[in-house]
């Protein structure tokens, strides 16, 4: 018993320490500090050793609240390193970028702290800061030289930028000779994270720096993505930039088929004289593609069904590497694109929340 109770008591006086910091309670900290120091070890060495479950450190939590003050009692009186890494690998640095706390970006960047640390997924203070659109910040960590092509599992600062309707974090980022048409790992660009974020005026902004807007991921161009939403102003802008409304993905649709899957209308009358008359749709009109498509959507769920079962009764064995294969597939969002969720899947390979959750039908 009394082991459980000195447990829950340190828990308890870690839990105090962390929090003074995200507070900025100076005299806390100490007070809290002093109460750990059970075998005389000294402040710096408490506070060096104070870890939340995934890692971070006092200096992370105050960082990411922007306490400032605190941040300096850490690194220039107990004079702890300036880059701790957590679990995920990042530093405090990123930890205030990501909050937009400008001036303890400021002075950590002051104190030595390095922009170009990426962390475990490849994220670095830069991305954040574009994912938020704090200028400032992101003027600042330019200023230094970073890396503006870095690229996370989610792409580069651009793509983070564009994916969340960041207009003037793209212009900058442009202005500083960011490439437009820079891929991620499953195709991703800045353009096609604009569109799937629904923000028209970051993809004007795109496509004014010249980006193609018939690039493709999974199969999908620009005008799918925007056909799946029933954005018609995307529409008209990608048309207006050379987007070519008669690319099919890789089952065979092209944008106005999606459109009509997802009963857009609107968006399949604007496409309707733009599109190259499709083999089988014997009445060209919206409600004839209509039709068509929800046939064939039929006939395509017949046959999986079809398949399910014959899968059932001739089980097939599946090795530890292909299943593996299969589950970095469906992570990386291969199943939304062929189920025609663009959104969905673009979301999923640049990481972020999904915009277009339960759109699986």
């Amino acid at each position: 018993m009394a082991d459980a109770a000195d447990a829950l008591s340190a828990r308890s006086k870690v839990q105090g320490f962390l929090e003074a910091a995200c507070s900025g309670d100076l005299e806390a900290l100490r007070k809290f500090g002093s109460a750990l120091d059970e075998e005389g070890k000294g402040a710096a060495a408490v506070a060096a050793g104070v870890r939340d479950a995934n890692k971070r450190t006092a200096l992370h939590f105050a960082a990411g609240e922007g306490q400032t003050e605190v941040c300096k009692f850490l690194v220039e009186q107990l004079r702890l390193p300036v880059d701790p890494k957590d679990d995920d690998g990042e530093t405090p640095l990123i930890h205030a970028a990501r909050q937009g706390r400008l001036e303890t970006v400021e002075y950590l960047l002051g104190r030595g702290a390095d922009p170009s640390v990426a962390s475990n997924m490849g994220a670095t203070a830069l991305h954040h800061a574009a994912g938020i659109g704090h200028i400032e910040i992101m003027k600042i960590l330019l200023g230094k030289g970073v890396d503006i092509e870095s690229k996370s599992e989610s792409g580069t600062p651009l793509v983070w930028a564009a994916g969340h309707g960041q207009q003037d974090a793209v212009k900058l980022l442009l202005e500083h000779n960011a490439k437009p048409d820079t891929e991620t790992a499953d195709g991703i660009t800045s353009l096609l994270s604009a569109v799937a974020a629904g923000s028209l005026p970051c993809l004007e902004v795109l496509i004014q720096a010249g980006a193609n807007p018939n690039v493709t991921a999974g199969g999908a161009t620009p005008l799918h993505i925007a056909a799946d939403s029933g954005n018609l102003e995307m529409i008209k802008c990608l048309l207006q930039a050379g987007g070519d409304p008669n690319t099919s993905d890789d089952d065979g649709f092209k944008p106005i088929e999606v459109a009509a899957l997802r009963d857009n209308l609107e968006v399949v009358e604007h496409l309707l004289p733009l599109t190259s008359p499709i083999p089988g749709v014997s009445n060209w009109t919206v409600d004839g593609i209509v039709k068509y498509v929800s046939s064939k959507m039929e006939e395509e769920k017949a046959q999986e069904n079809e398949s399910a079962s014959l899968q059932r009764r001739q089980p097939v064995e599946v090795s530890p590497e292909a299943k593996k294969r299969s589950l970095e597939a469906k992570s990386r969002g291969d199943d939304a694109f062929r189920r025609k969720d663009f959104l969905v899947a673009v979301d999923a390979y640049t990481q972020k929340p999904l915009l277009a959750a339960g759109r699986a039908r």
